[in-house]
């Protein structure tokens, strides 16, 4: 299950999983180009890159540093069944 966490200003939807049974959480990143999308995936809470589809090492790197400010919120959430469904919030 993917539980949508922010849209960025440049459309770019960021999802994460629920955490899984070894404590990591899948993170994905989806942008609209023309003519389909550019991707990528990170698990945390190691900051292992995957299957990186459009996406430049500059852009990376940003993704990078916003996913950095936001990992404890989605390690959070992840455990509680996305934003949506967490206590508080």
């Amino acid at each position: 299950m993917m539980y949508g966490y922010l849209t960025l200003s440049d459309e770019t939807g960021i999802a994460h999983s629920e955490m899984k049974p070894d404590g990591t959480v899948k993170v994905y990143f989806e942008q609209p180009v023309e003519g389909g999308f550019r991707s990528a995936t990170c698990w945390l809470p190691d900051y292992r890159w995957e299957k990186i589809e459009g996406f430049t090492d500059a852009d990376v790197q940003r993704l990078e540093k916003i996913l950095r400010n936001n990992a404890h919120l989605i390690l959070e959430f992840s455990q509680e069944g996305g934003f949506a469904n967490a206590a508080g919030y």
